[in-house]
């Protein structure tokens, strides 16, 4: 049976009301672009699909008008269940403005549980979520005031407290692929991760549901090599064909990105030496050879950097969520990629690996912290970014660094002779007395005994049964003037108040091989 079809007739099979998923992460990376593109023109021309529920793991798009973006109509969807909300602030605005009905769940979590659906089994049961925003004891994970059913449960197991995310059934999974034969059995030798397309296939399979798969190029039936297959055609019930699907938004094909090729890398010049160069400094000092590590989204991603700049690289093994191990992580847009990675595996997988323990340290954004150890990256006021897997990486690691700013917006600063010197204070304090949203639990981390700092240019924290613990101040650095009177509540001081090592502060390596081997 051949199962190709136009795009516009695989868009015929979306009826009105129904819950479609669809894979994808930032910057264009598995996503079906023509497929989103073709589901919004017959919105816009006929009204049709209307009032779906969409649901999404990673946050997909440019920020302006693809991926999310293009569901972003007023009552072409219902309710969004999204795992990171950044990337469309068109569609965090109907949010807003109590248009749909609007969750946020952990992205891991919510990879994990298409793999619950597609068993038929009631939900997934995890601790990863608990005293977090996601908790129905704190938000439940609803973004606004129309947003009543609860979708997470609080359960009590041998005296463990868990939390069940319950599972739905999915109508439409919108997928892609590199190649499909014409039975519909899909490889993707072209794409640099797999993401959680085959539990998603199989969840809206077994839910009776339709699965559309995108893909560049077309073979005849049984000429794929059998191992090559991520998603049996089995699965598969539309094959749109897309001869200008491009690997990521920033280029057609990039052979680094799939590990097949191991490409030359150019020796990147080292970070300047700046409040980032700093923070990523003092972070990576944390680091132990053998570590297995997770970087996150935007300061965090200088600790590679430095980690490279210091000869360790080869010691570690960095890991991004998206189900990448190994290689060297890409900024921007396109984190969710690397170039060289040694292993690709499925998102879910990654997740289980995470949620079990199996990171040693993840670097993660701070983007505000409260006086009881809480961070927040994931709403500021109107501002819906999504947790992302934020929740499930913090959460179980067993060492967390939170990496960033003391203060934001218009901080400058100067670095001589060794000392720091804040020239122009940020006009917005990031230690405050209540984070907006929990994104990050200082409660859970102390009953499990997690190891947490929060590093910043001038002041280093960890969260102790005090709460936030000052353990270290930057040289040049007034502890009144320049520390205590920019935060919203006073933190505890550790009797052996340290200076940051001076050797951060100077523009010259700082031999951290020697310094992460004393500490073993």
């Amino acid at each position: 049976m051949n199962k190709l079809m136009a795009p516009e007739e695989a868009v015929k099979l979306i009826k009105d009301g129904d819950t479609v998923a669809t894979v994808g992460s930032g910057g264009g990376v598995l996503e079906p672009s023509l497929v989103l593109e073709k589901i919004e023109e017959s919105f816009l021309n006929t009204g049709h699909p209307c009032n779906m529920t969409f649901v999404h793991a990673s946050g997909l798009g440019d920020k302006k008008a693809t991926g999310i973006n293009r569901f972003a109509h007023e009552k072409m969807v219902k309710r969004v269940i999204g795992g990171h909300w950044g990337w469309s602030p068109r569609m965090a605005e109907l949010a807003n403005e109590n248009k749909i009905e609007a969750y946020n769940l952990p992205q891991g979590v919510m990879t994990q549980l298409y793999r619950e659906i597609a068993a038929r089994r009631p939900g997934l049961l995890t601790h990863i979520g608990l005293k977090t925003f996601v908790d129905p004891r704190v938000e439940g994970g609803k973004l606004n005031d129309i947003t009543k059913e609860d979708l997470v449960e609080l359960i009590e197991l041998k005296g463990r407290e868990l939390l069940l995310y319950r599972s739905f059934p999915i109508n439409i999974a919108i997928i892609r692929g590199t190649t499909a034969d014409e039975a519909g059995n899909i490889s993707m030798e072209e794409e640099p991760v797999f993401l959680e397309a085959l539990a998603l296939a199989q969840a809206a399979k077994n839910s009776g549901g339709k699965v559309i798969c995108q893909v560049k190029y077309l073979a005849r039936t049984n000429t794929l090599d059998p191992k090559d297959i991520k998603i049996p055609g089995i699965l598969v019930d539309a094959i749109v064909l897309h001869n200008e699907q491009w690997q990521t938004y920033e280029g057609e094909f990039n052979p680094g990105f799939t590990g097949r090729v191991k490409v030359p890398l150019a020796q990147l010049p080292p970070m300047k030496l700046d409040e980032r160069k700093i923070v990523a400094r003092r972070a990576a000092m944390e680091l132990l050879p053998g570590s297995i590590v997770n970087l996150g989204f935007g300061m965090p991603d200088g600790v590679a950097a430095v980690a490279a700049e210091e000869g360790i690289s080869d010691f570690l093994t960095l890991t991004i969520e998206q189900g990448i191990i190994g290689g060297i992580p890409a900024q921007g847009a396109i984190f969710g990629v690397a170039t060289n990675p040694t292993a690709i595996i499925d998102e879910p997988s990654q997740f289980d690996f995470y949620s079990g323990g199996g990171l040693d340290i993840t670097f993660l954004g701070l983007a505000q912290s409260d006086q009881f150890g809480n961070v927040n990256v994931s709403k500021f006021g109107r501002n819906i970014a999504g947790c992302g897997g934020f929740i499930d990486i913090s959460q179980s690691a067993k060492k967390v660094i939170f990496c960033g700013t003391f203060t934001a917006g218009g901080l400058e600063i100067e670095i001589s002779e060794g000392k720091l010197k804040i020239l122009n204070e940020g006009k917005y304090k990031k230690f405050v007395k209540n984070v907006d949203q929990i994104t990050f639990s200082g409660e859970y981390a102390r009953e499990t005994g997690q190891k947490v700092l929060y590093v910043t240019e001038r002041a280093v924290f960890e969260l102790t049964e005090k709460g936030m613990t000052l353990k270290e101040i930057a040289p040049g650095i007034e502890l009144e003037r320049d520390i205590l009177s920019r935060m919203d509540f006073t933190p505890a001081i550790d009797r052996e108040l340290k200076m940051m090592d001076p050797d951060i502060f100077y523009d010259i390596p700082m031999k951290l091989i020697d310094k992460i081997k004393y500490k073993q």
